[in-house]
């Protein structure tokens, strides 16, 4: 018997040389060594290469300990777990009168082991202080359990149109890569829960940004690649982004920027310096708060819900600095129009002064001029043949001394459509620069209704669709 031992010593004595697994667990591959230095005999047709038999259960138990971050640039989230392998084995026997033997972590390489595999996994490292965290363990039920803490790196497909508004879920698959689910399948298996400093059992974990849920799905899944069909165990995570941040970063401030430029209505029109400060500067604040944003934000394909807002937001502002042009349009055309009306009342005394352009020089002298004094001086007035004259008077701006009261020419298309718009254009711009303000008026009332309408469409429907992405599960 010693003889036996000495060689399986040396490998695990202090001082005893470095393991290599690849040369020496060949030479002893006939027995094991386990904890009180009793040797165990593999049976003699034991293959390592082939699965205790059909149909075998691989159970997966898992128990997080720690979220360590979440990357969304390269959408990747690490992970501290606890991870338990564990299956029966129906070649394998406990000595007599043991419930269990432990086996070093190297001897795993002697027995059949799933080739167990993680399909969005990146790296992985088994976690170590003065050894590996990991142990191999066989029960006198005939089950071998493999487990083992390490950190993973597990890549998780997110989508970011809702941001920040936005739920990820991640589907983690653990499966096999060469057994079918006629040799292999992977379920579930409650393990010892991990608990928090309180006592109680972590369900979530709360990061700065998220909320990271485990789930483990209890449903037979299907992965279908390779020469069939492939058992897999599923993990969904779910991360819920902590909202309140960003309502007192982004929402707040922008819809306050909004609500400031309002205060331009109540501004009186001619004083541009102040009014225009006000909107400029509304504005170019929300310009640099959307390029912030846009810039620590993780990249979508489509615009962010986030953006929508802020984009929303500086329309609101720009619309407001526009209706101010218009109205700074409207009083400079209101005081040209004052100008030409003294100019068209200049040339109707003018034109009721003069003879009608069809009457020689007698005719002239022997027409008779109406008129009114006032305050000694006498005021023409037009008489009902000369509406016509008065009509094109009205289209032009004609000074008192003006030639063109020797070329006026009928014209039958006053009444055209093309005379209607521009009577109708020049009404709504008389409007717009009325000096009492009624397009400021107007729009006091109309902005904020607008901003209402969209602020109740834009939550309803985000809210809605991320409602729905919190029920819907993406498969990575």
């Amino acid at each position: 018997m010693w003889q036996l031992l000495m060689p399986l010593l040396a490998l695990v004595a202090p001082g005893g040389g470095s393991f290599s697994p690849n040369r020496e667990l060949l030479e002893c591959a006939s027995q094991i060594l386990y904890m009180d230095q009793y040797a165990y005999q593999l049976p003699t047709n034991y293959s390592r290469n082939i699965p205790p038999g059909k149909n075998t259960t691989v159970y997966i138990g898992i128990n997080v300990n720690r979220v360590s971050g979440v990357d969304e640039n390269r959408e990747e989230i690490t992970l501290d777990v606890f991870l338990q392998v564990s299956w029966e084995e129906i070649r394998l026997n406990v000595p007599p009168g043991r419930s269990f033997i432990d086996l070093p972590w190297e001897f795993r390489q002697l027995i059949w082991t799933p080739d167990l595999y993680i399909w969005q996994l990146q790296t992985m490292r088994i976690l170590s202080v003065l050894q590996e965290m990991a142990s191999l363990r066989l029960y006198a039920n005939r089950t071998v359990s493999v487990s083992i803490g390490a950190t993973i790196t597990i890549k998780c497909e997110m989508d970011f149109v809702l941001y920040p508004l936005d739920v990820q879920n991640c589907a983690i698959d653990f499966s096999s890569y060469k057994y079918t689910t006629e040799d292999v399948r992977f379920e579930w298996r409650e393990v010892a829960p991990w608990f928090g400093i309180a006592g109680e059992q972590r369900h979530e974990f709360r990061l700065p940004k998220y909320v990271v849920t485990f789930v483990t799905d209890k449903s037979n899944h299907i992965r279908n690649f390779g020469e069939g069909e492939h058992s897999a165990a599923r993990l969904q995570i779910k991360l819920s982004r902590e909202l309140r941040g960003y309502l007192l970063e982004s929402y707040l401030p922008s819809s306050l920027f909004v609500i400031i430029s309002w205060g331009s209505f109540c501004v009186i029109p001619e004083i541009v310096p102040g009014r225009m400060v006000l909107l400029v500067t509304t504005l170019l604040s929300l310009v640099t708060m959307f390029d912030t944003v846009s810039t620590n934000s993780p990249d979508a394909l489509e615009l962010k819900c986030i953006e929508v807002w802020l984009i929303s937001c500086t329309l609101f502002v720009f619309l407001a600095l526009l209706e101010y042009f218009v109205v700074l349009f409207g009083i400079r055309y209101d005081k040209s129009w004052s100008r030409r009306r003294q100019d068209l009342r200049r040339a109707a005394s003018a034109a009721q002064l003069a003879p009608p352009l069809h009457m020689n020089h007698s005719q002239r002298l022997s027409t008779p001029v109406t008129g009114t004094p006032q305050g000694g001086v006498f005021s023409p007035q037009l008489s009902v043949e000369d509406e016509g004259l008065k009509q094109q008077f009205s289209h032009q701006t004609i000074q008192r001394d003006s030639p063109i009261l020797e070329a006026i020419q009928q014209s039958g298309s006053a009444n055209g459509v093309w005379a209607r718009i521009c009577t109708s254009a020049e009404k709504g711009v008389m409007f717009c620069g009325a000096q009492h303000g009624a397009l400021d008026r107007y729009a006091l009332i109309v902005f904020p209704l607008c901003f209402i309408l969209f602020t109740v469409i834009y939550w309803t429907t985000y809210l809605s669709e991320a409602h729905r992405a919190m029920h819907s599960t993406r498969y990575g």
